[in-house]
């Protein structure tokens, strides 16, 4: 208590006030005040959350003394907001002698001075425009690219990530004043998608209803194409369908890492069945006789793969061997997707169908894109159709790439050249340099079997898929062959 009977000072009680405030204790400073108002706490917290404050700095100046029981301290500070950074404003602290003992005279423009007569600040949303998605060139997508569904489900998401704000002073009686904007520096996204290969998809499904192109840059994982006309809202990154003999692909990696050589002569018969149980038949029941196993791949001997897979392997290794090739994994593109399962089973018949793509085993055509992008580049990597930091963002991390068995690669590109040069793809107008698989898979209930080809050429590997198309050689390959040709 000082002489003259007064509870400590006008020094001492704004050093108290702002300390305080510094540290965010609403509560002392509310002792500190003379006559605080019923939402003293209210009005401090409700600034800080309107206006996405995290932080205060206060710098008081000199006090001056206004007479015996009057004192008042301008001061300096600087909020600091999520969407703009600093936002520096100053005030000042009145104090006074009330029932003896120097007190804060609050008024809510010690807060910020646009808060005098009524004054609010706000911190409002601006609609901005959608984003706009381009292609990794920088240019517009290219019309008809059947890529809609796709950049149209990322719109929202992408502008989302943009939001706009402005901060704005109310005071009745006088229009709203905005303070500060923030806007998005851009709203343009760039996909991975290139004009070209984008254009050359579109245009070689032009005449294939309920199809599909995805091609991938297998070096990086980018999806390079996404056109799909698949109808009844299926979708080629999260739907799937039975392989067929594409997922021979899966089945030769088994075979060779359990040591088949791919230049072993091995039977292709027109009939093989599993002893005491089913017979499975080649297309047309073609009888080769004795082939090499690349052969056998290339012709796509269905014999021959069943009799190898469940004499040489068991259900789980087949499995096992899918997934290091992706299948059981989320795959994080930035528009979600999946690859494919094989669930586990201990029935020999269903094991051989599996073995041939059938059977339990299903996979989507991002999938199998990017299987044949593994094979030519020999790491299996997470196909994505937006920047990494994107991707992150929107699906989470995406799984890490996988190197593959370097000799169990270099006979799958022998094995898919095969199939080209005079396999099942062979004679189609494909361009010099491609290797690939063809695949044929019947769909339970009498509806037309599913058309498959996949493959690369040099830094290109593709999926295509023709739903409920017939044979992969008739349905699928032209439209690849149109593809590549049209690069």
């Amino acid at each position: 208590m000082a002489s003259n009977g007064v509870k400590g000072s006008a020094a001492q009680t704004a050093a108290a006030y702002f300390d305080a405030w510094r540290k965010g204790d609403v509560s002392r400073m509310e002792r500190l005040v003379y006559q605080p108002p019923r939402d003293f706490a209210a009005q401090h917290y409700r600034l800080t959350e309107n206006l996405h404050v995290s932080s205060i700095q206060l710098t008081p100046g000199r006090l001056k003394s206004m007479g015996e029981e009057a004192a008042e301290v301008p001061f300096a500070g600087v909020r600091q907001l999520d969407e703009f950074g600093a936002w520096p404003f100053d005030s000042t602290l009145r104090l006074g002698v009330r029932d003896r003992a120097w007190k804060v005279l609050w008024a809510p423009e010690t807060l910020h001075p646009l808060l005098k007569d009524g004054g609010t600040l706000e911190l409002d949303e601006i609609d901005v425009s959608a984003a706009e998605l381009v292609t990794s060139e920088g240019d517009r997508i290219p019309n008809d690219s059947y890529a809609d569904s796709y950049l149209n489900q990322l719109k929202p998401e992408l502008a989302q990530a943009g939001h706009a704000w402005e901060l704005v002073s109310k005071v009745p009686g006088q229009p709203v004043r905005q303070l500060m904007t923030h806007q998005p520096k851009a709203n343009v996204e760039r996909t991975t998608l290139s004009r070209n290969v984008q254009a050359a998809a579109a245009r070689a499904l032009d005449a294939a209803d309920d199809s599909t192109i995805i091609a991938i840059r297998p070096s990086t994982g980018e999806i390079v194409a996404l056109a799909d006309r698949l109808k009844d809202n299926y979708s080629a990154v999260r739907d799937v369908f039975p392989p067929g003999s594409v997922f021979k692909t899966i089945t030769a990696a088994a075979l060779l890492k359990n040591g088949l050589d791919p230049a072993a002569q091995v039977p292709c018969p027109g009939t093989y069945t599993i002893p005491f149980n089913r017979a499975f038949d080649n297309d047309g029941k073609v009888d080769r006789g004795l082939v090499s196993f690349t052969d056998a791949y290339a012709y796509s001997c269905n014999t021959t793969f069943v009799e190898q897979a469940t004499t040489r392997l068991t259900a789980d290794q087949l499995r096992q061997t899918a997934d290091e090739w992706g299948f059981g994994r989320p795959i994080a593109t930035g528009i979600g997707g999946t690859c494919g399962t094989m669930p586990d089973t201990d029935d020999p018949n269903m094991f051989g169908a599996d073995a041939i793509g059938q059977g339990q085993v299903v996979a989507t055509p991002l999938c199998m894109a990017a299987l044949a992008a593994a094979v030519q580049s020999g790491t299996w990597r997470s196909p994505r159709l937006l920047s990494e930091a994107q991707v992150r963002r929107i699906d989470g991390a995406p799984y890490k790439d996988v190197p593959m068995d370097g000799q169990v690669v270099a006979a799958l590109r022998d094995m898919m050249a095969a199939v080209v040069d005079h396999g099942t793809a062979r004679d189609m107008g494909l361009p010099e340099g491609v290797a690939g698989k063809t695949g044929t898979a019947e769909v339970p209930g009498g509806e037309g079997s599913h058309a498959w080809f996949i493959g690369y050429r040099d830094d290109l590997a593709f999926c295509v898929f023709v739903r409920h198309g017939g044979s992969g050689r008739q349905a699928a390959v032209p439209i690849a062959a149109r593809f590549l040709n049209g690069l």
